[in-house]
C-alpha cells in the first residue's frame, strides 16, 4: 500500500515502451480499488531525452526503486511485463519487505546471473543485428503482435522508441537468491511461433510457490485486451 493506505499495483513495463502504454488499465484498476503506478524507465517514453549508451538493466531497477522510496510505497503488488520481468525480479530482491506479491505478465523470469539474452537465445542474433545496423547501441522496436488493432497501432507506433542494448546484456545479480514472496505468472496464450515465454509458463506450473493463469490474448494485453488482463489480475488478487 501507499502511505495513504491505497492498494498499489506497481508496474515494470516492457521494452521500447513507457508508462503511457498502460493508460487503458488505469480506470480498470481504479474501479477495482487499486492505484496503478507505471513509472517510465530512463531513456524511454517521455524520458527519451535522457537516453545514453550507459543505460542498462540496473538503471531501470534503480528507476523503480526510486519510485518506491519517494512515493513511500509498501505492501506492493509488483507486476513485471516482458522485459519488465527482469526489472521486477531485481526490484523484489532489493526491497523484499515492501513487496506483497510478484506477478509476471508474459515476462522473463531470470535466475541469479542471467541476462535477457541468456533467456532469449533464439532472438538474440536479430536484436544484436538491429543495434549493429543502427547506432551500435540501441535496438529498434519489434513488430507488435498481429492482432493489434489498427487504432492501437496508430497510438503506439510513434511512441515506441529504441532500446539500449545493455539492458538485454546485463546479468541480473540477486543479493538474496530466489524471491521469497508469493509469485504468479500470467501467460498470454496467443503465442508467436517462437513462444518465447512458454518456458516461464511451464516453470511456474512445475515449481512450488507459484500461481498460474492463462489468458486468451497476445503479448501486450495492456493494449489489446485490457479487460481480460484485469480479469486475470482479479483472480490473483482476490
Amino acid at each position: 500500500m501507499s502511505a495513504t493506505g491505497e492498494k498499489t499495483i506497481l508496474v515494470c513495463h516492457g521494452a521500447w515502451s513507457g508508462g503511457w502504454s498502460w493508460k487503458k488499465m488505469f480506470p480498470l484498476a481504479q474501479a477495482a480499488g487499486y492505484r496503478m503506478v507505471v513509472p517510465t524507465y530512463t531513456g524511454l517514453g517521455e524520458r527519451e531525452h535522457l537516453v545514453n549508451p550507459a543505460i542498462d538493466l540496473e538503471t531501470h531497477i534503480q528507476d523503480i526503486l526510486g519510485t518506491i522510496r519517494f512515493e513511500n510505497l509498501n505492501d506492493i503488488i509488483l507486476l513485471g511485463h516482458s522485459y519488465g520481468g527482469m526489472v521486477a525480479t531485481g526490484v523484489a530482491d532489493r526491497v523484499r519487505d515492501r513487496i506483497r506479491q510478484l506477478i509476471y505478465l508474459d515476462a522473463f523470469v531470470p535466475r541469479d546471473g542471467q541476462s535477457l539474452f541468456d533467456l532469449n537465445e533464439g532472438g538474440r542474433a536479430h536484436l544484436e543485428a538491429s543495434a549493429k545496423n543502427g547506432d551500435g547501441w540501441r535496438i529498434e522496436p519489434l513488430t507488435p503482435p498481429p492482432d493489434t488493432a489498427a487504432e492501437d497501432l496508430d497510438w503506439i507506433t510513434p511512441r515506441r522508441v529504441k532500446m539500449p542494448i545493455k539492458c538485454f546484456q546485463t546479468k541480473l545479480k540477486l543479493q538474496h537468491g530466489e524471491p521469497a514472496m508469493p509469485r504468479s505468472y500470467i501467460y498470454a496464450g496467443r503465442i508467436t511461433p517462437a513462444d518465447t515465454f512458454g518456458q516461464f509458463s511451464r516453470r511456474a506450473q512445475s515449481e512450488g510457490g507459484w500461481r498460474h493463469v492463462q489468458i486468451d490474448a497476445s503479448h501486450a494485453p495492456n493494449i489489446s485486451a485490457p479487460d481480460k488482463l484485469m480479469d486475470a489480475l482479479h483472480k490473483l488478487l482476490d
